[in-house]
C-alpha cells in the first residue's frame, strides 16, 4: 500500500460520519427492492418499500446508527416529498375526463374509503386501549405521507408517528390490496386503482401503475382527490368534535 494513501478503515471512519453514506444506504435498499419486486415478476409481497425499510432497519441497526444521523443523509429524499406533494395536481387533472359517468360511484368511493380508513382505525385504537398519542397519528394514515404529516402538525398530534402509520398503511394496501380485491371479485382495472389510490396513497398507486396503465390512472386520481380532501376535512372535523 502507498504511503500516501489513507489505510482502508480511516476511509470507512470517514464514510460512517458523513451524511453521504445514509443517501446511499437509502438509495441503494430501495433499487434492490425494485430488482427484487421485477425478478418476482411484480408479486405484491415483495413491495420495493417494504423491502428498502427492512433493509435500511438492518443496516442502521448494524452499524449502530443513530436515526437522527441516518436523518441527515436522507433528508434529501425526505425534502423531494413536498415536490411530490404539489405534482398530485398532475394525475387529478389528467383524470379528471374519466369521472363523465362515473362520477357517482367514484364520489361515493372516495367519501366512503376516506371516512371508514379514519373511523375504523381509531375506534379500533381506542378499543384496544391505545392513548391519544397513538390514536392521534391514525386520522390521516391513508392520505399520502406530506399531506399527512402536514395534518398532524394542524390538529397538534405526532408527525413522526403520522409518517409511520401513512408508510405502514400503504406498504399493506400494496402488498394485501391484490388478494383482498380478487376475493371481492372487482375486476375492473379502474375499480381496483381507485380503491389502491384511496387506501394505501403513493404507494398502493405506484403498485397499481406497474401493474397496469388505467388501475395507475385512477390510482392516481383517487390519491390526488383524497389528499386534498381529507387536508380540508380531517382538521375542520377534528376541530369540531373538540
Amino acid at each position: 500500500m502507498r504511503a500516501d494513501l489513507p489505510n482502508i478503515h480511516e476511509i470507512w471512519v470517514y464514510l460512517s460520519g458523513s451524511p453521504l453514506l445514509a443517501l446511499i444506504l437509502t438509495l441503494t435498499a430501495y433499487q434492490v427492492g425494485v430488482t427484487i419486486y421485477e425478478r418476482t415478476h411484480l408479486n405484491p409481497l415483495a413491495n420495493p418499500v417494504l423491502i428498502a425499510v427492512t433493509l435500511i432497519s438492518l443496516a442502521i441497526s448494524l452499524l449502530d446508527m443513530p436515526y437522527a444521523k441516518y436523518f441527515e443523509g436522507a433528508q434529501f429524499v425526505h425534502f423531494l416529498l413536498g415536490t411530490a406533494t404539489v405534482s398530485l395536481a398532475v394525475p387529478i387533472y389528467k383524470g379528471l375526463p374519466s369521472l363523465r359517468g362515473r362520477w357517482l360511484p367514484l364520489s361515493a368511493a372516495l367519501i366512503g374509503g376516506g371516512a371508514t380508513s379514519v373511523v375504523t382505525a381509531v375506534v379500533i385504537a381506542r378499543l384496544l386501549g391505545a392513548d391519544e398519542t397513538i390514536v392521534g397519528g391514525m386520522y390521516a394514515k391513508s392520505l399520502t405521507a406530506p399531506i399527512g404529516m402536514g395534518i398532524a402538525e394542524r390538529i397538534g398530534v405526532s408527525p413522526t408517528l403520522t409518517a409511520v402509520f401513512t408508510v405502514t398503511t400503504g406498504i399493506l394496501g400494496a402488498a394485501l390490496g391484490r388478494f383482498v380485491l380478487d376475493a371481492l371479485r372487482i375486476h375492473e382495472w379502474w375499480q381496483r386503482g381507485y380503491a389502491l389510490g384511496i387506501a394505501s396513497h403513493g404507494i398502493g398507486t405506484s403498485r397499481a401503475f406497474s401493474v397496469n396503465p388505467e388501475a395507475g390512472a385512477y390510482a392516481g386520481l383517487a390519491m390526488g382527490l383524497h389528499g386534498v380532501i381529507g387536508a380540508i376535512v380531517i382538521p375542520w372535523a377534528i376541530a369540531l368534535l373538540r
